[in-house]
């Protein structure tokens, strides 16, 4: 196999592994996956069309509704009118849909956190550089921390 086979192989097996590790943390959220990736994408990019949630979700426009339905009912998205297509609506997270999605988040970086906790300084670098090259190369827009994305809309 060559070496970057290799290494492609051992990346995507620990971001299976690390990625389930953080979802088993979802539970104490109450929410469904589903629901908390919807979540997700509105706080971070909303306002937002159910479309292009559906789009980026990749699922069916019919299956985000019930997806948004829910989280509308839970009272953590509003609709609202959009602004220059009277046919769709935008989803946004409310307060408490923020909150929600904080916690989770919280929740997912302190099992990473306690992971990585007793590593050295010179293997957390190596780490950061390993996550800086991989956001990088698979993400659709530059690499940029999330604390800083979330807040730049």
């Amino acid at each position: 196999m060559p070496e970057t086979d290799h290494v492609a192989d051992l990346l995507h097996s620990a971001a299976i592994h690390l990625l389930r590790r953080a979802a088993e943390q979802d539970v104490a959220g109450g929410l469904s996956p589903a629901r908390l990736s919807a979540l997700s994408l509105v706080v971070n990019r909303g306002p937002v069309t159910i479309g292009k949630l559906a789009s980026s979700e990749r699922v069916r426009s019919a299956t985000m509704t019930g997806i948004v339905n829910g989280l509308e009912h839970e009272g953590l998205v509003r609709r609202q009118p959009h602004g220059r297509d009277r046919r769709a609506v935008l989803v946004d997270a409310t307060g408490a849909g923020r909150r929600a999605f904080t916690r989770a988040h919280s929740r997912r970086i302190g099992l990473v956190v306690g992971l990585f906790d007793d590593l050295s300084e010179a293997e957390l670098d190596l780490l950061r550089r390993a996550a800086e090259l991989i956001e990088e190369r698979s993400s659709p827009r530059p690499w940029q921390p999330l604390h800083r994305r979330a807040g730049s809309r």
